[in-house]
């Protein structure tokens, strides 16, 4: 990798204190849960990035994303004009995405396994990169045929302000610090809460170097 990515993966990362924090009724912050998982994460991470770069995407209102994306797993999330959806190809390169990585697959096995919530099964990873400035709006996770499973969410990089809300997208919401190797899982009755990410403040991390990125693992199809 080229530019800002091209040195991220270094270093070991700083150290979290280890620690669950619930946030809703089925909703957790593992404190740095990811951190025995980096060693063998971030190369494969890496391949994934090599195969499906990250793009900036435009969303059916002609609104371009500040945050880049990309996907792996059987199942990518994409938008454009035509709307919100799962796709089987990139639709960059026609070809698959890139398999989900076997370390991140047990990790958001055991996390979401630890947060409550047994036997995920997740077939899509969505994969976010956050410069600088670069923020998420309010949403929801609704793209999935069944709610039923958790989402599970890996935080790398700069440190961000999660938004947290409710059902409904006026709720105002909690704002939860998220740093280099936390998780949160949320679902059952949290599963369709309103979520996002404020701007990202100006930083370098010794590991991921001026961004954050975020994985996020559903059961998608």
């Amino acid at each position: 990798m080229s530019g800002p990515t091209s040195d991220l993966f270094a270093e070991d990362a700083l150290q979290q204190p280890i620690g669950r924090e619930q946030i809703g009724e089925q909703s957790y912050v593992l404190r740095g849960y990811a951190l025995p998982w980096i060693e063998r994460l971030l190369p494969e991470l890496r391949h994934v990035l090599a195969q499906a770069p990250f793009r900036q995407m435009v969303t059916p209102g002609g609104f371009t994303m500040s945050a880049a994306l990309t996907s792996c797993g059987e199942l990518g999330w994409t938008t454009d004009a035509s709307g919100y959806r799962y796709s089987h190809l990139d639709p960059r390169s026609q070809q698959p995405w890139p398999a989900l990585p076997d370390a991140l697959r047990e990790l958001a096995v055991q996390a979401a396994a630890d947060a409550g919530f047994a036997d995920f099964a997740p077939d899509a990873c969505l994969i976010n990169r956050y410069v600088p400035g670069a923020k998420m709006s309010l949403h929801q996770d609704k793209n999935e045929r069944d709610y039923g499973a958790p989402v599970v969410s890996v935080s790398l990089g700069l440190p961000a302000i999660f938004l947290f809300g409710g059902h409904a997208r006026s709720d105002k919401p909690q704002k939860i610090s998220l740093f280099h190797g936390d998780v949160v899982v949320w679902g059952g009755v949290d599963r369709l809460r309103f979520h996002g990410v404020m701007p990202i403040k100006e930083g370098v991390h010794p590991v991921m170097g001026p961004q954050r990125i975020n994985l996020t693992l559903r059961t998608a199809g």
